[in-house]
């Protein structure tokens, strides 16, 4: 069972999850400005408080689980409740720049600011979901994290920003693949050949790492991505006539042509 009081401010999908799954119960305050949050809140056994400085009270650890436009006005309003020796755990996924301007509201209050990055969904991984922290307060956070019941925390440096650059950059192809099978899915269903479309890219999918994969893709821009471009225009024009906007479609066609053009650009050692 936690022996301290944790402070979470947003109580959405991800403050519900790990409250539920550690079973912090009353020892976690949580705050939310949606009052329909507190009935989820008095579900998961926690306290629900009705401002943030009531949450933050005494808490060594807080975690600030919002949406990413509020990230920063969040960090700027709960400094001032923060106790001196506290660590603020900015757990929401903004640019680095944004992580930052957070961590500069809270040096300039006197209180410890980490940046983590939540690199999987969580659900169903809950406190099992992979943690990678930043800032010259990393080690302490994690080991906060850690007593709280979070069993996979890695830390990225004393640098704020960087577990969000790793995130974001990494986030470039998972969500890109994501938007991709979404274009070509409803191409393949106008065109009635979903099942063939599949079955031949089984057939061509490499075991290969990441870091082999992206090697082996940048060079084949680079050697051939006029020629490539070319064709994913003959691929536009095919979506067009079947009116699907080829928004991916398009961007890959100019990024093809870009790389082709700057045999410098974007290199990615073997």
């Amino acid at each position: 069972m936690l022996d301290m009081p944790i402070a979470l401010v947003g109580f959405g999908e991800a403050g519900s999850t790990f409250a539920e799954a550690a079973g912090w119960r009353a020892q976690a305050r949580a705050y939310d400005i949606a009052p329909e949050r507190r009935g989820v809140m008095r579900k998961a056994g926690v306290s629900a408080c009705a401002t943030l400085g009531e949450t933050l009270a005494d808490a060594p650890l807080a975690l600030s689980l919002v949406t990413a436009d509020a990230a920063l006005q969040v960090t700027t309003d709960s400094a001032p409740f923060l106790r001196e020796d506290a660590i603020f755990c900015d757990m929401n996924s903004v640019a680095p720049a944004t992580k930052a301007a957070a961590e500069a509201v809270c040096v300039s209050a006197g209180k410890h600011y980490v940046d983590v990055a939540i690199l999987a969904p969580v659900r169903p991984a809950a406190l099992d979901v992979p943690l990678l922290v930043s800032g010259a307060a990393a080690e302490n956070a994690a080991g906060l994290l850690k007593t709280c019941g979070f069993t996979n925390v890695s830390l990225a440096g004393r640098q704020v920003g960087r577990a969000s650059a790793i995130k974001l950059v990494r986030s470039i192809m998972v969500k890109g693949i994501e938007a991709l099978t979404g274009e070509m899915m409803m191409a393949a269903g106008r065109l009635g050949v979903t099942d063939d479309v599949l079955e031949s890219l089984d057939r061509s999918e490499r075991e290969a790492g990441w870091k082999q994969r992206a090697a082996y893709n940048m060079g084949r821009m680079r050697e051939h991505g006029r020629r490539r471009a070319a064709e994913m225009d003959e691929a536009i024009a095919m979506l067009e006539a079947v009116d699907i906007d080829p928004v991916m479609t398009r961007a890959t066609a100019a990024r093809q042509r870009e790389q082709a053009g700057d045999a410098n650009g974007g290199d990615v050692a073997a």
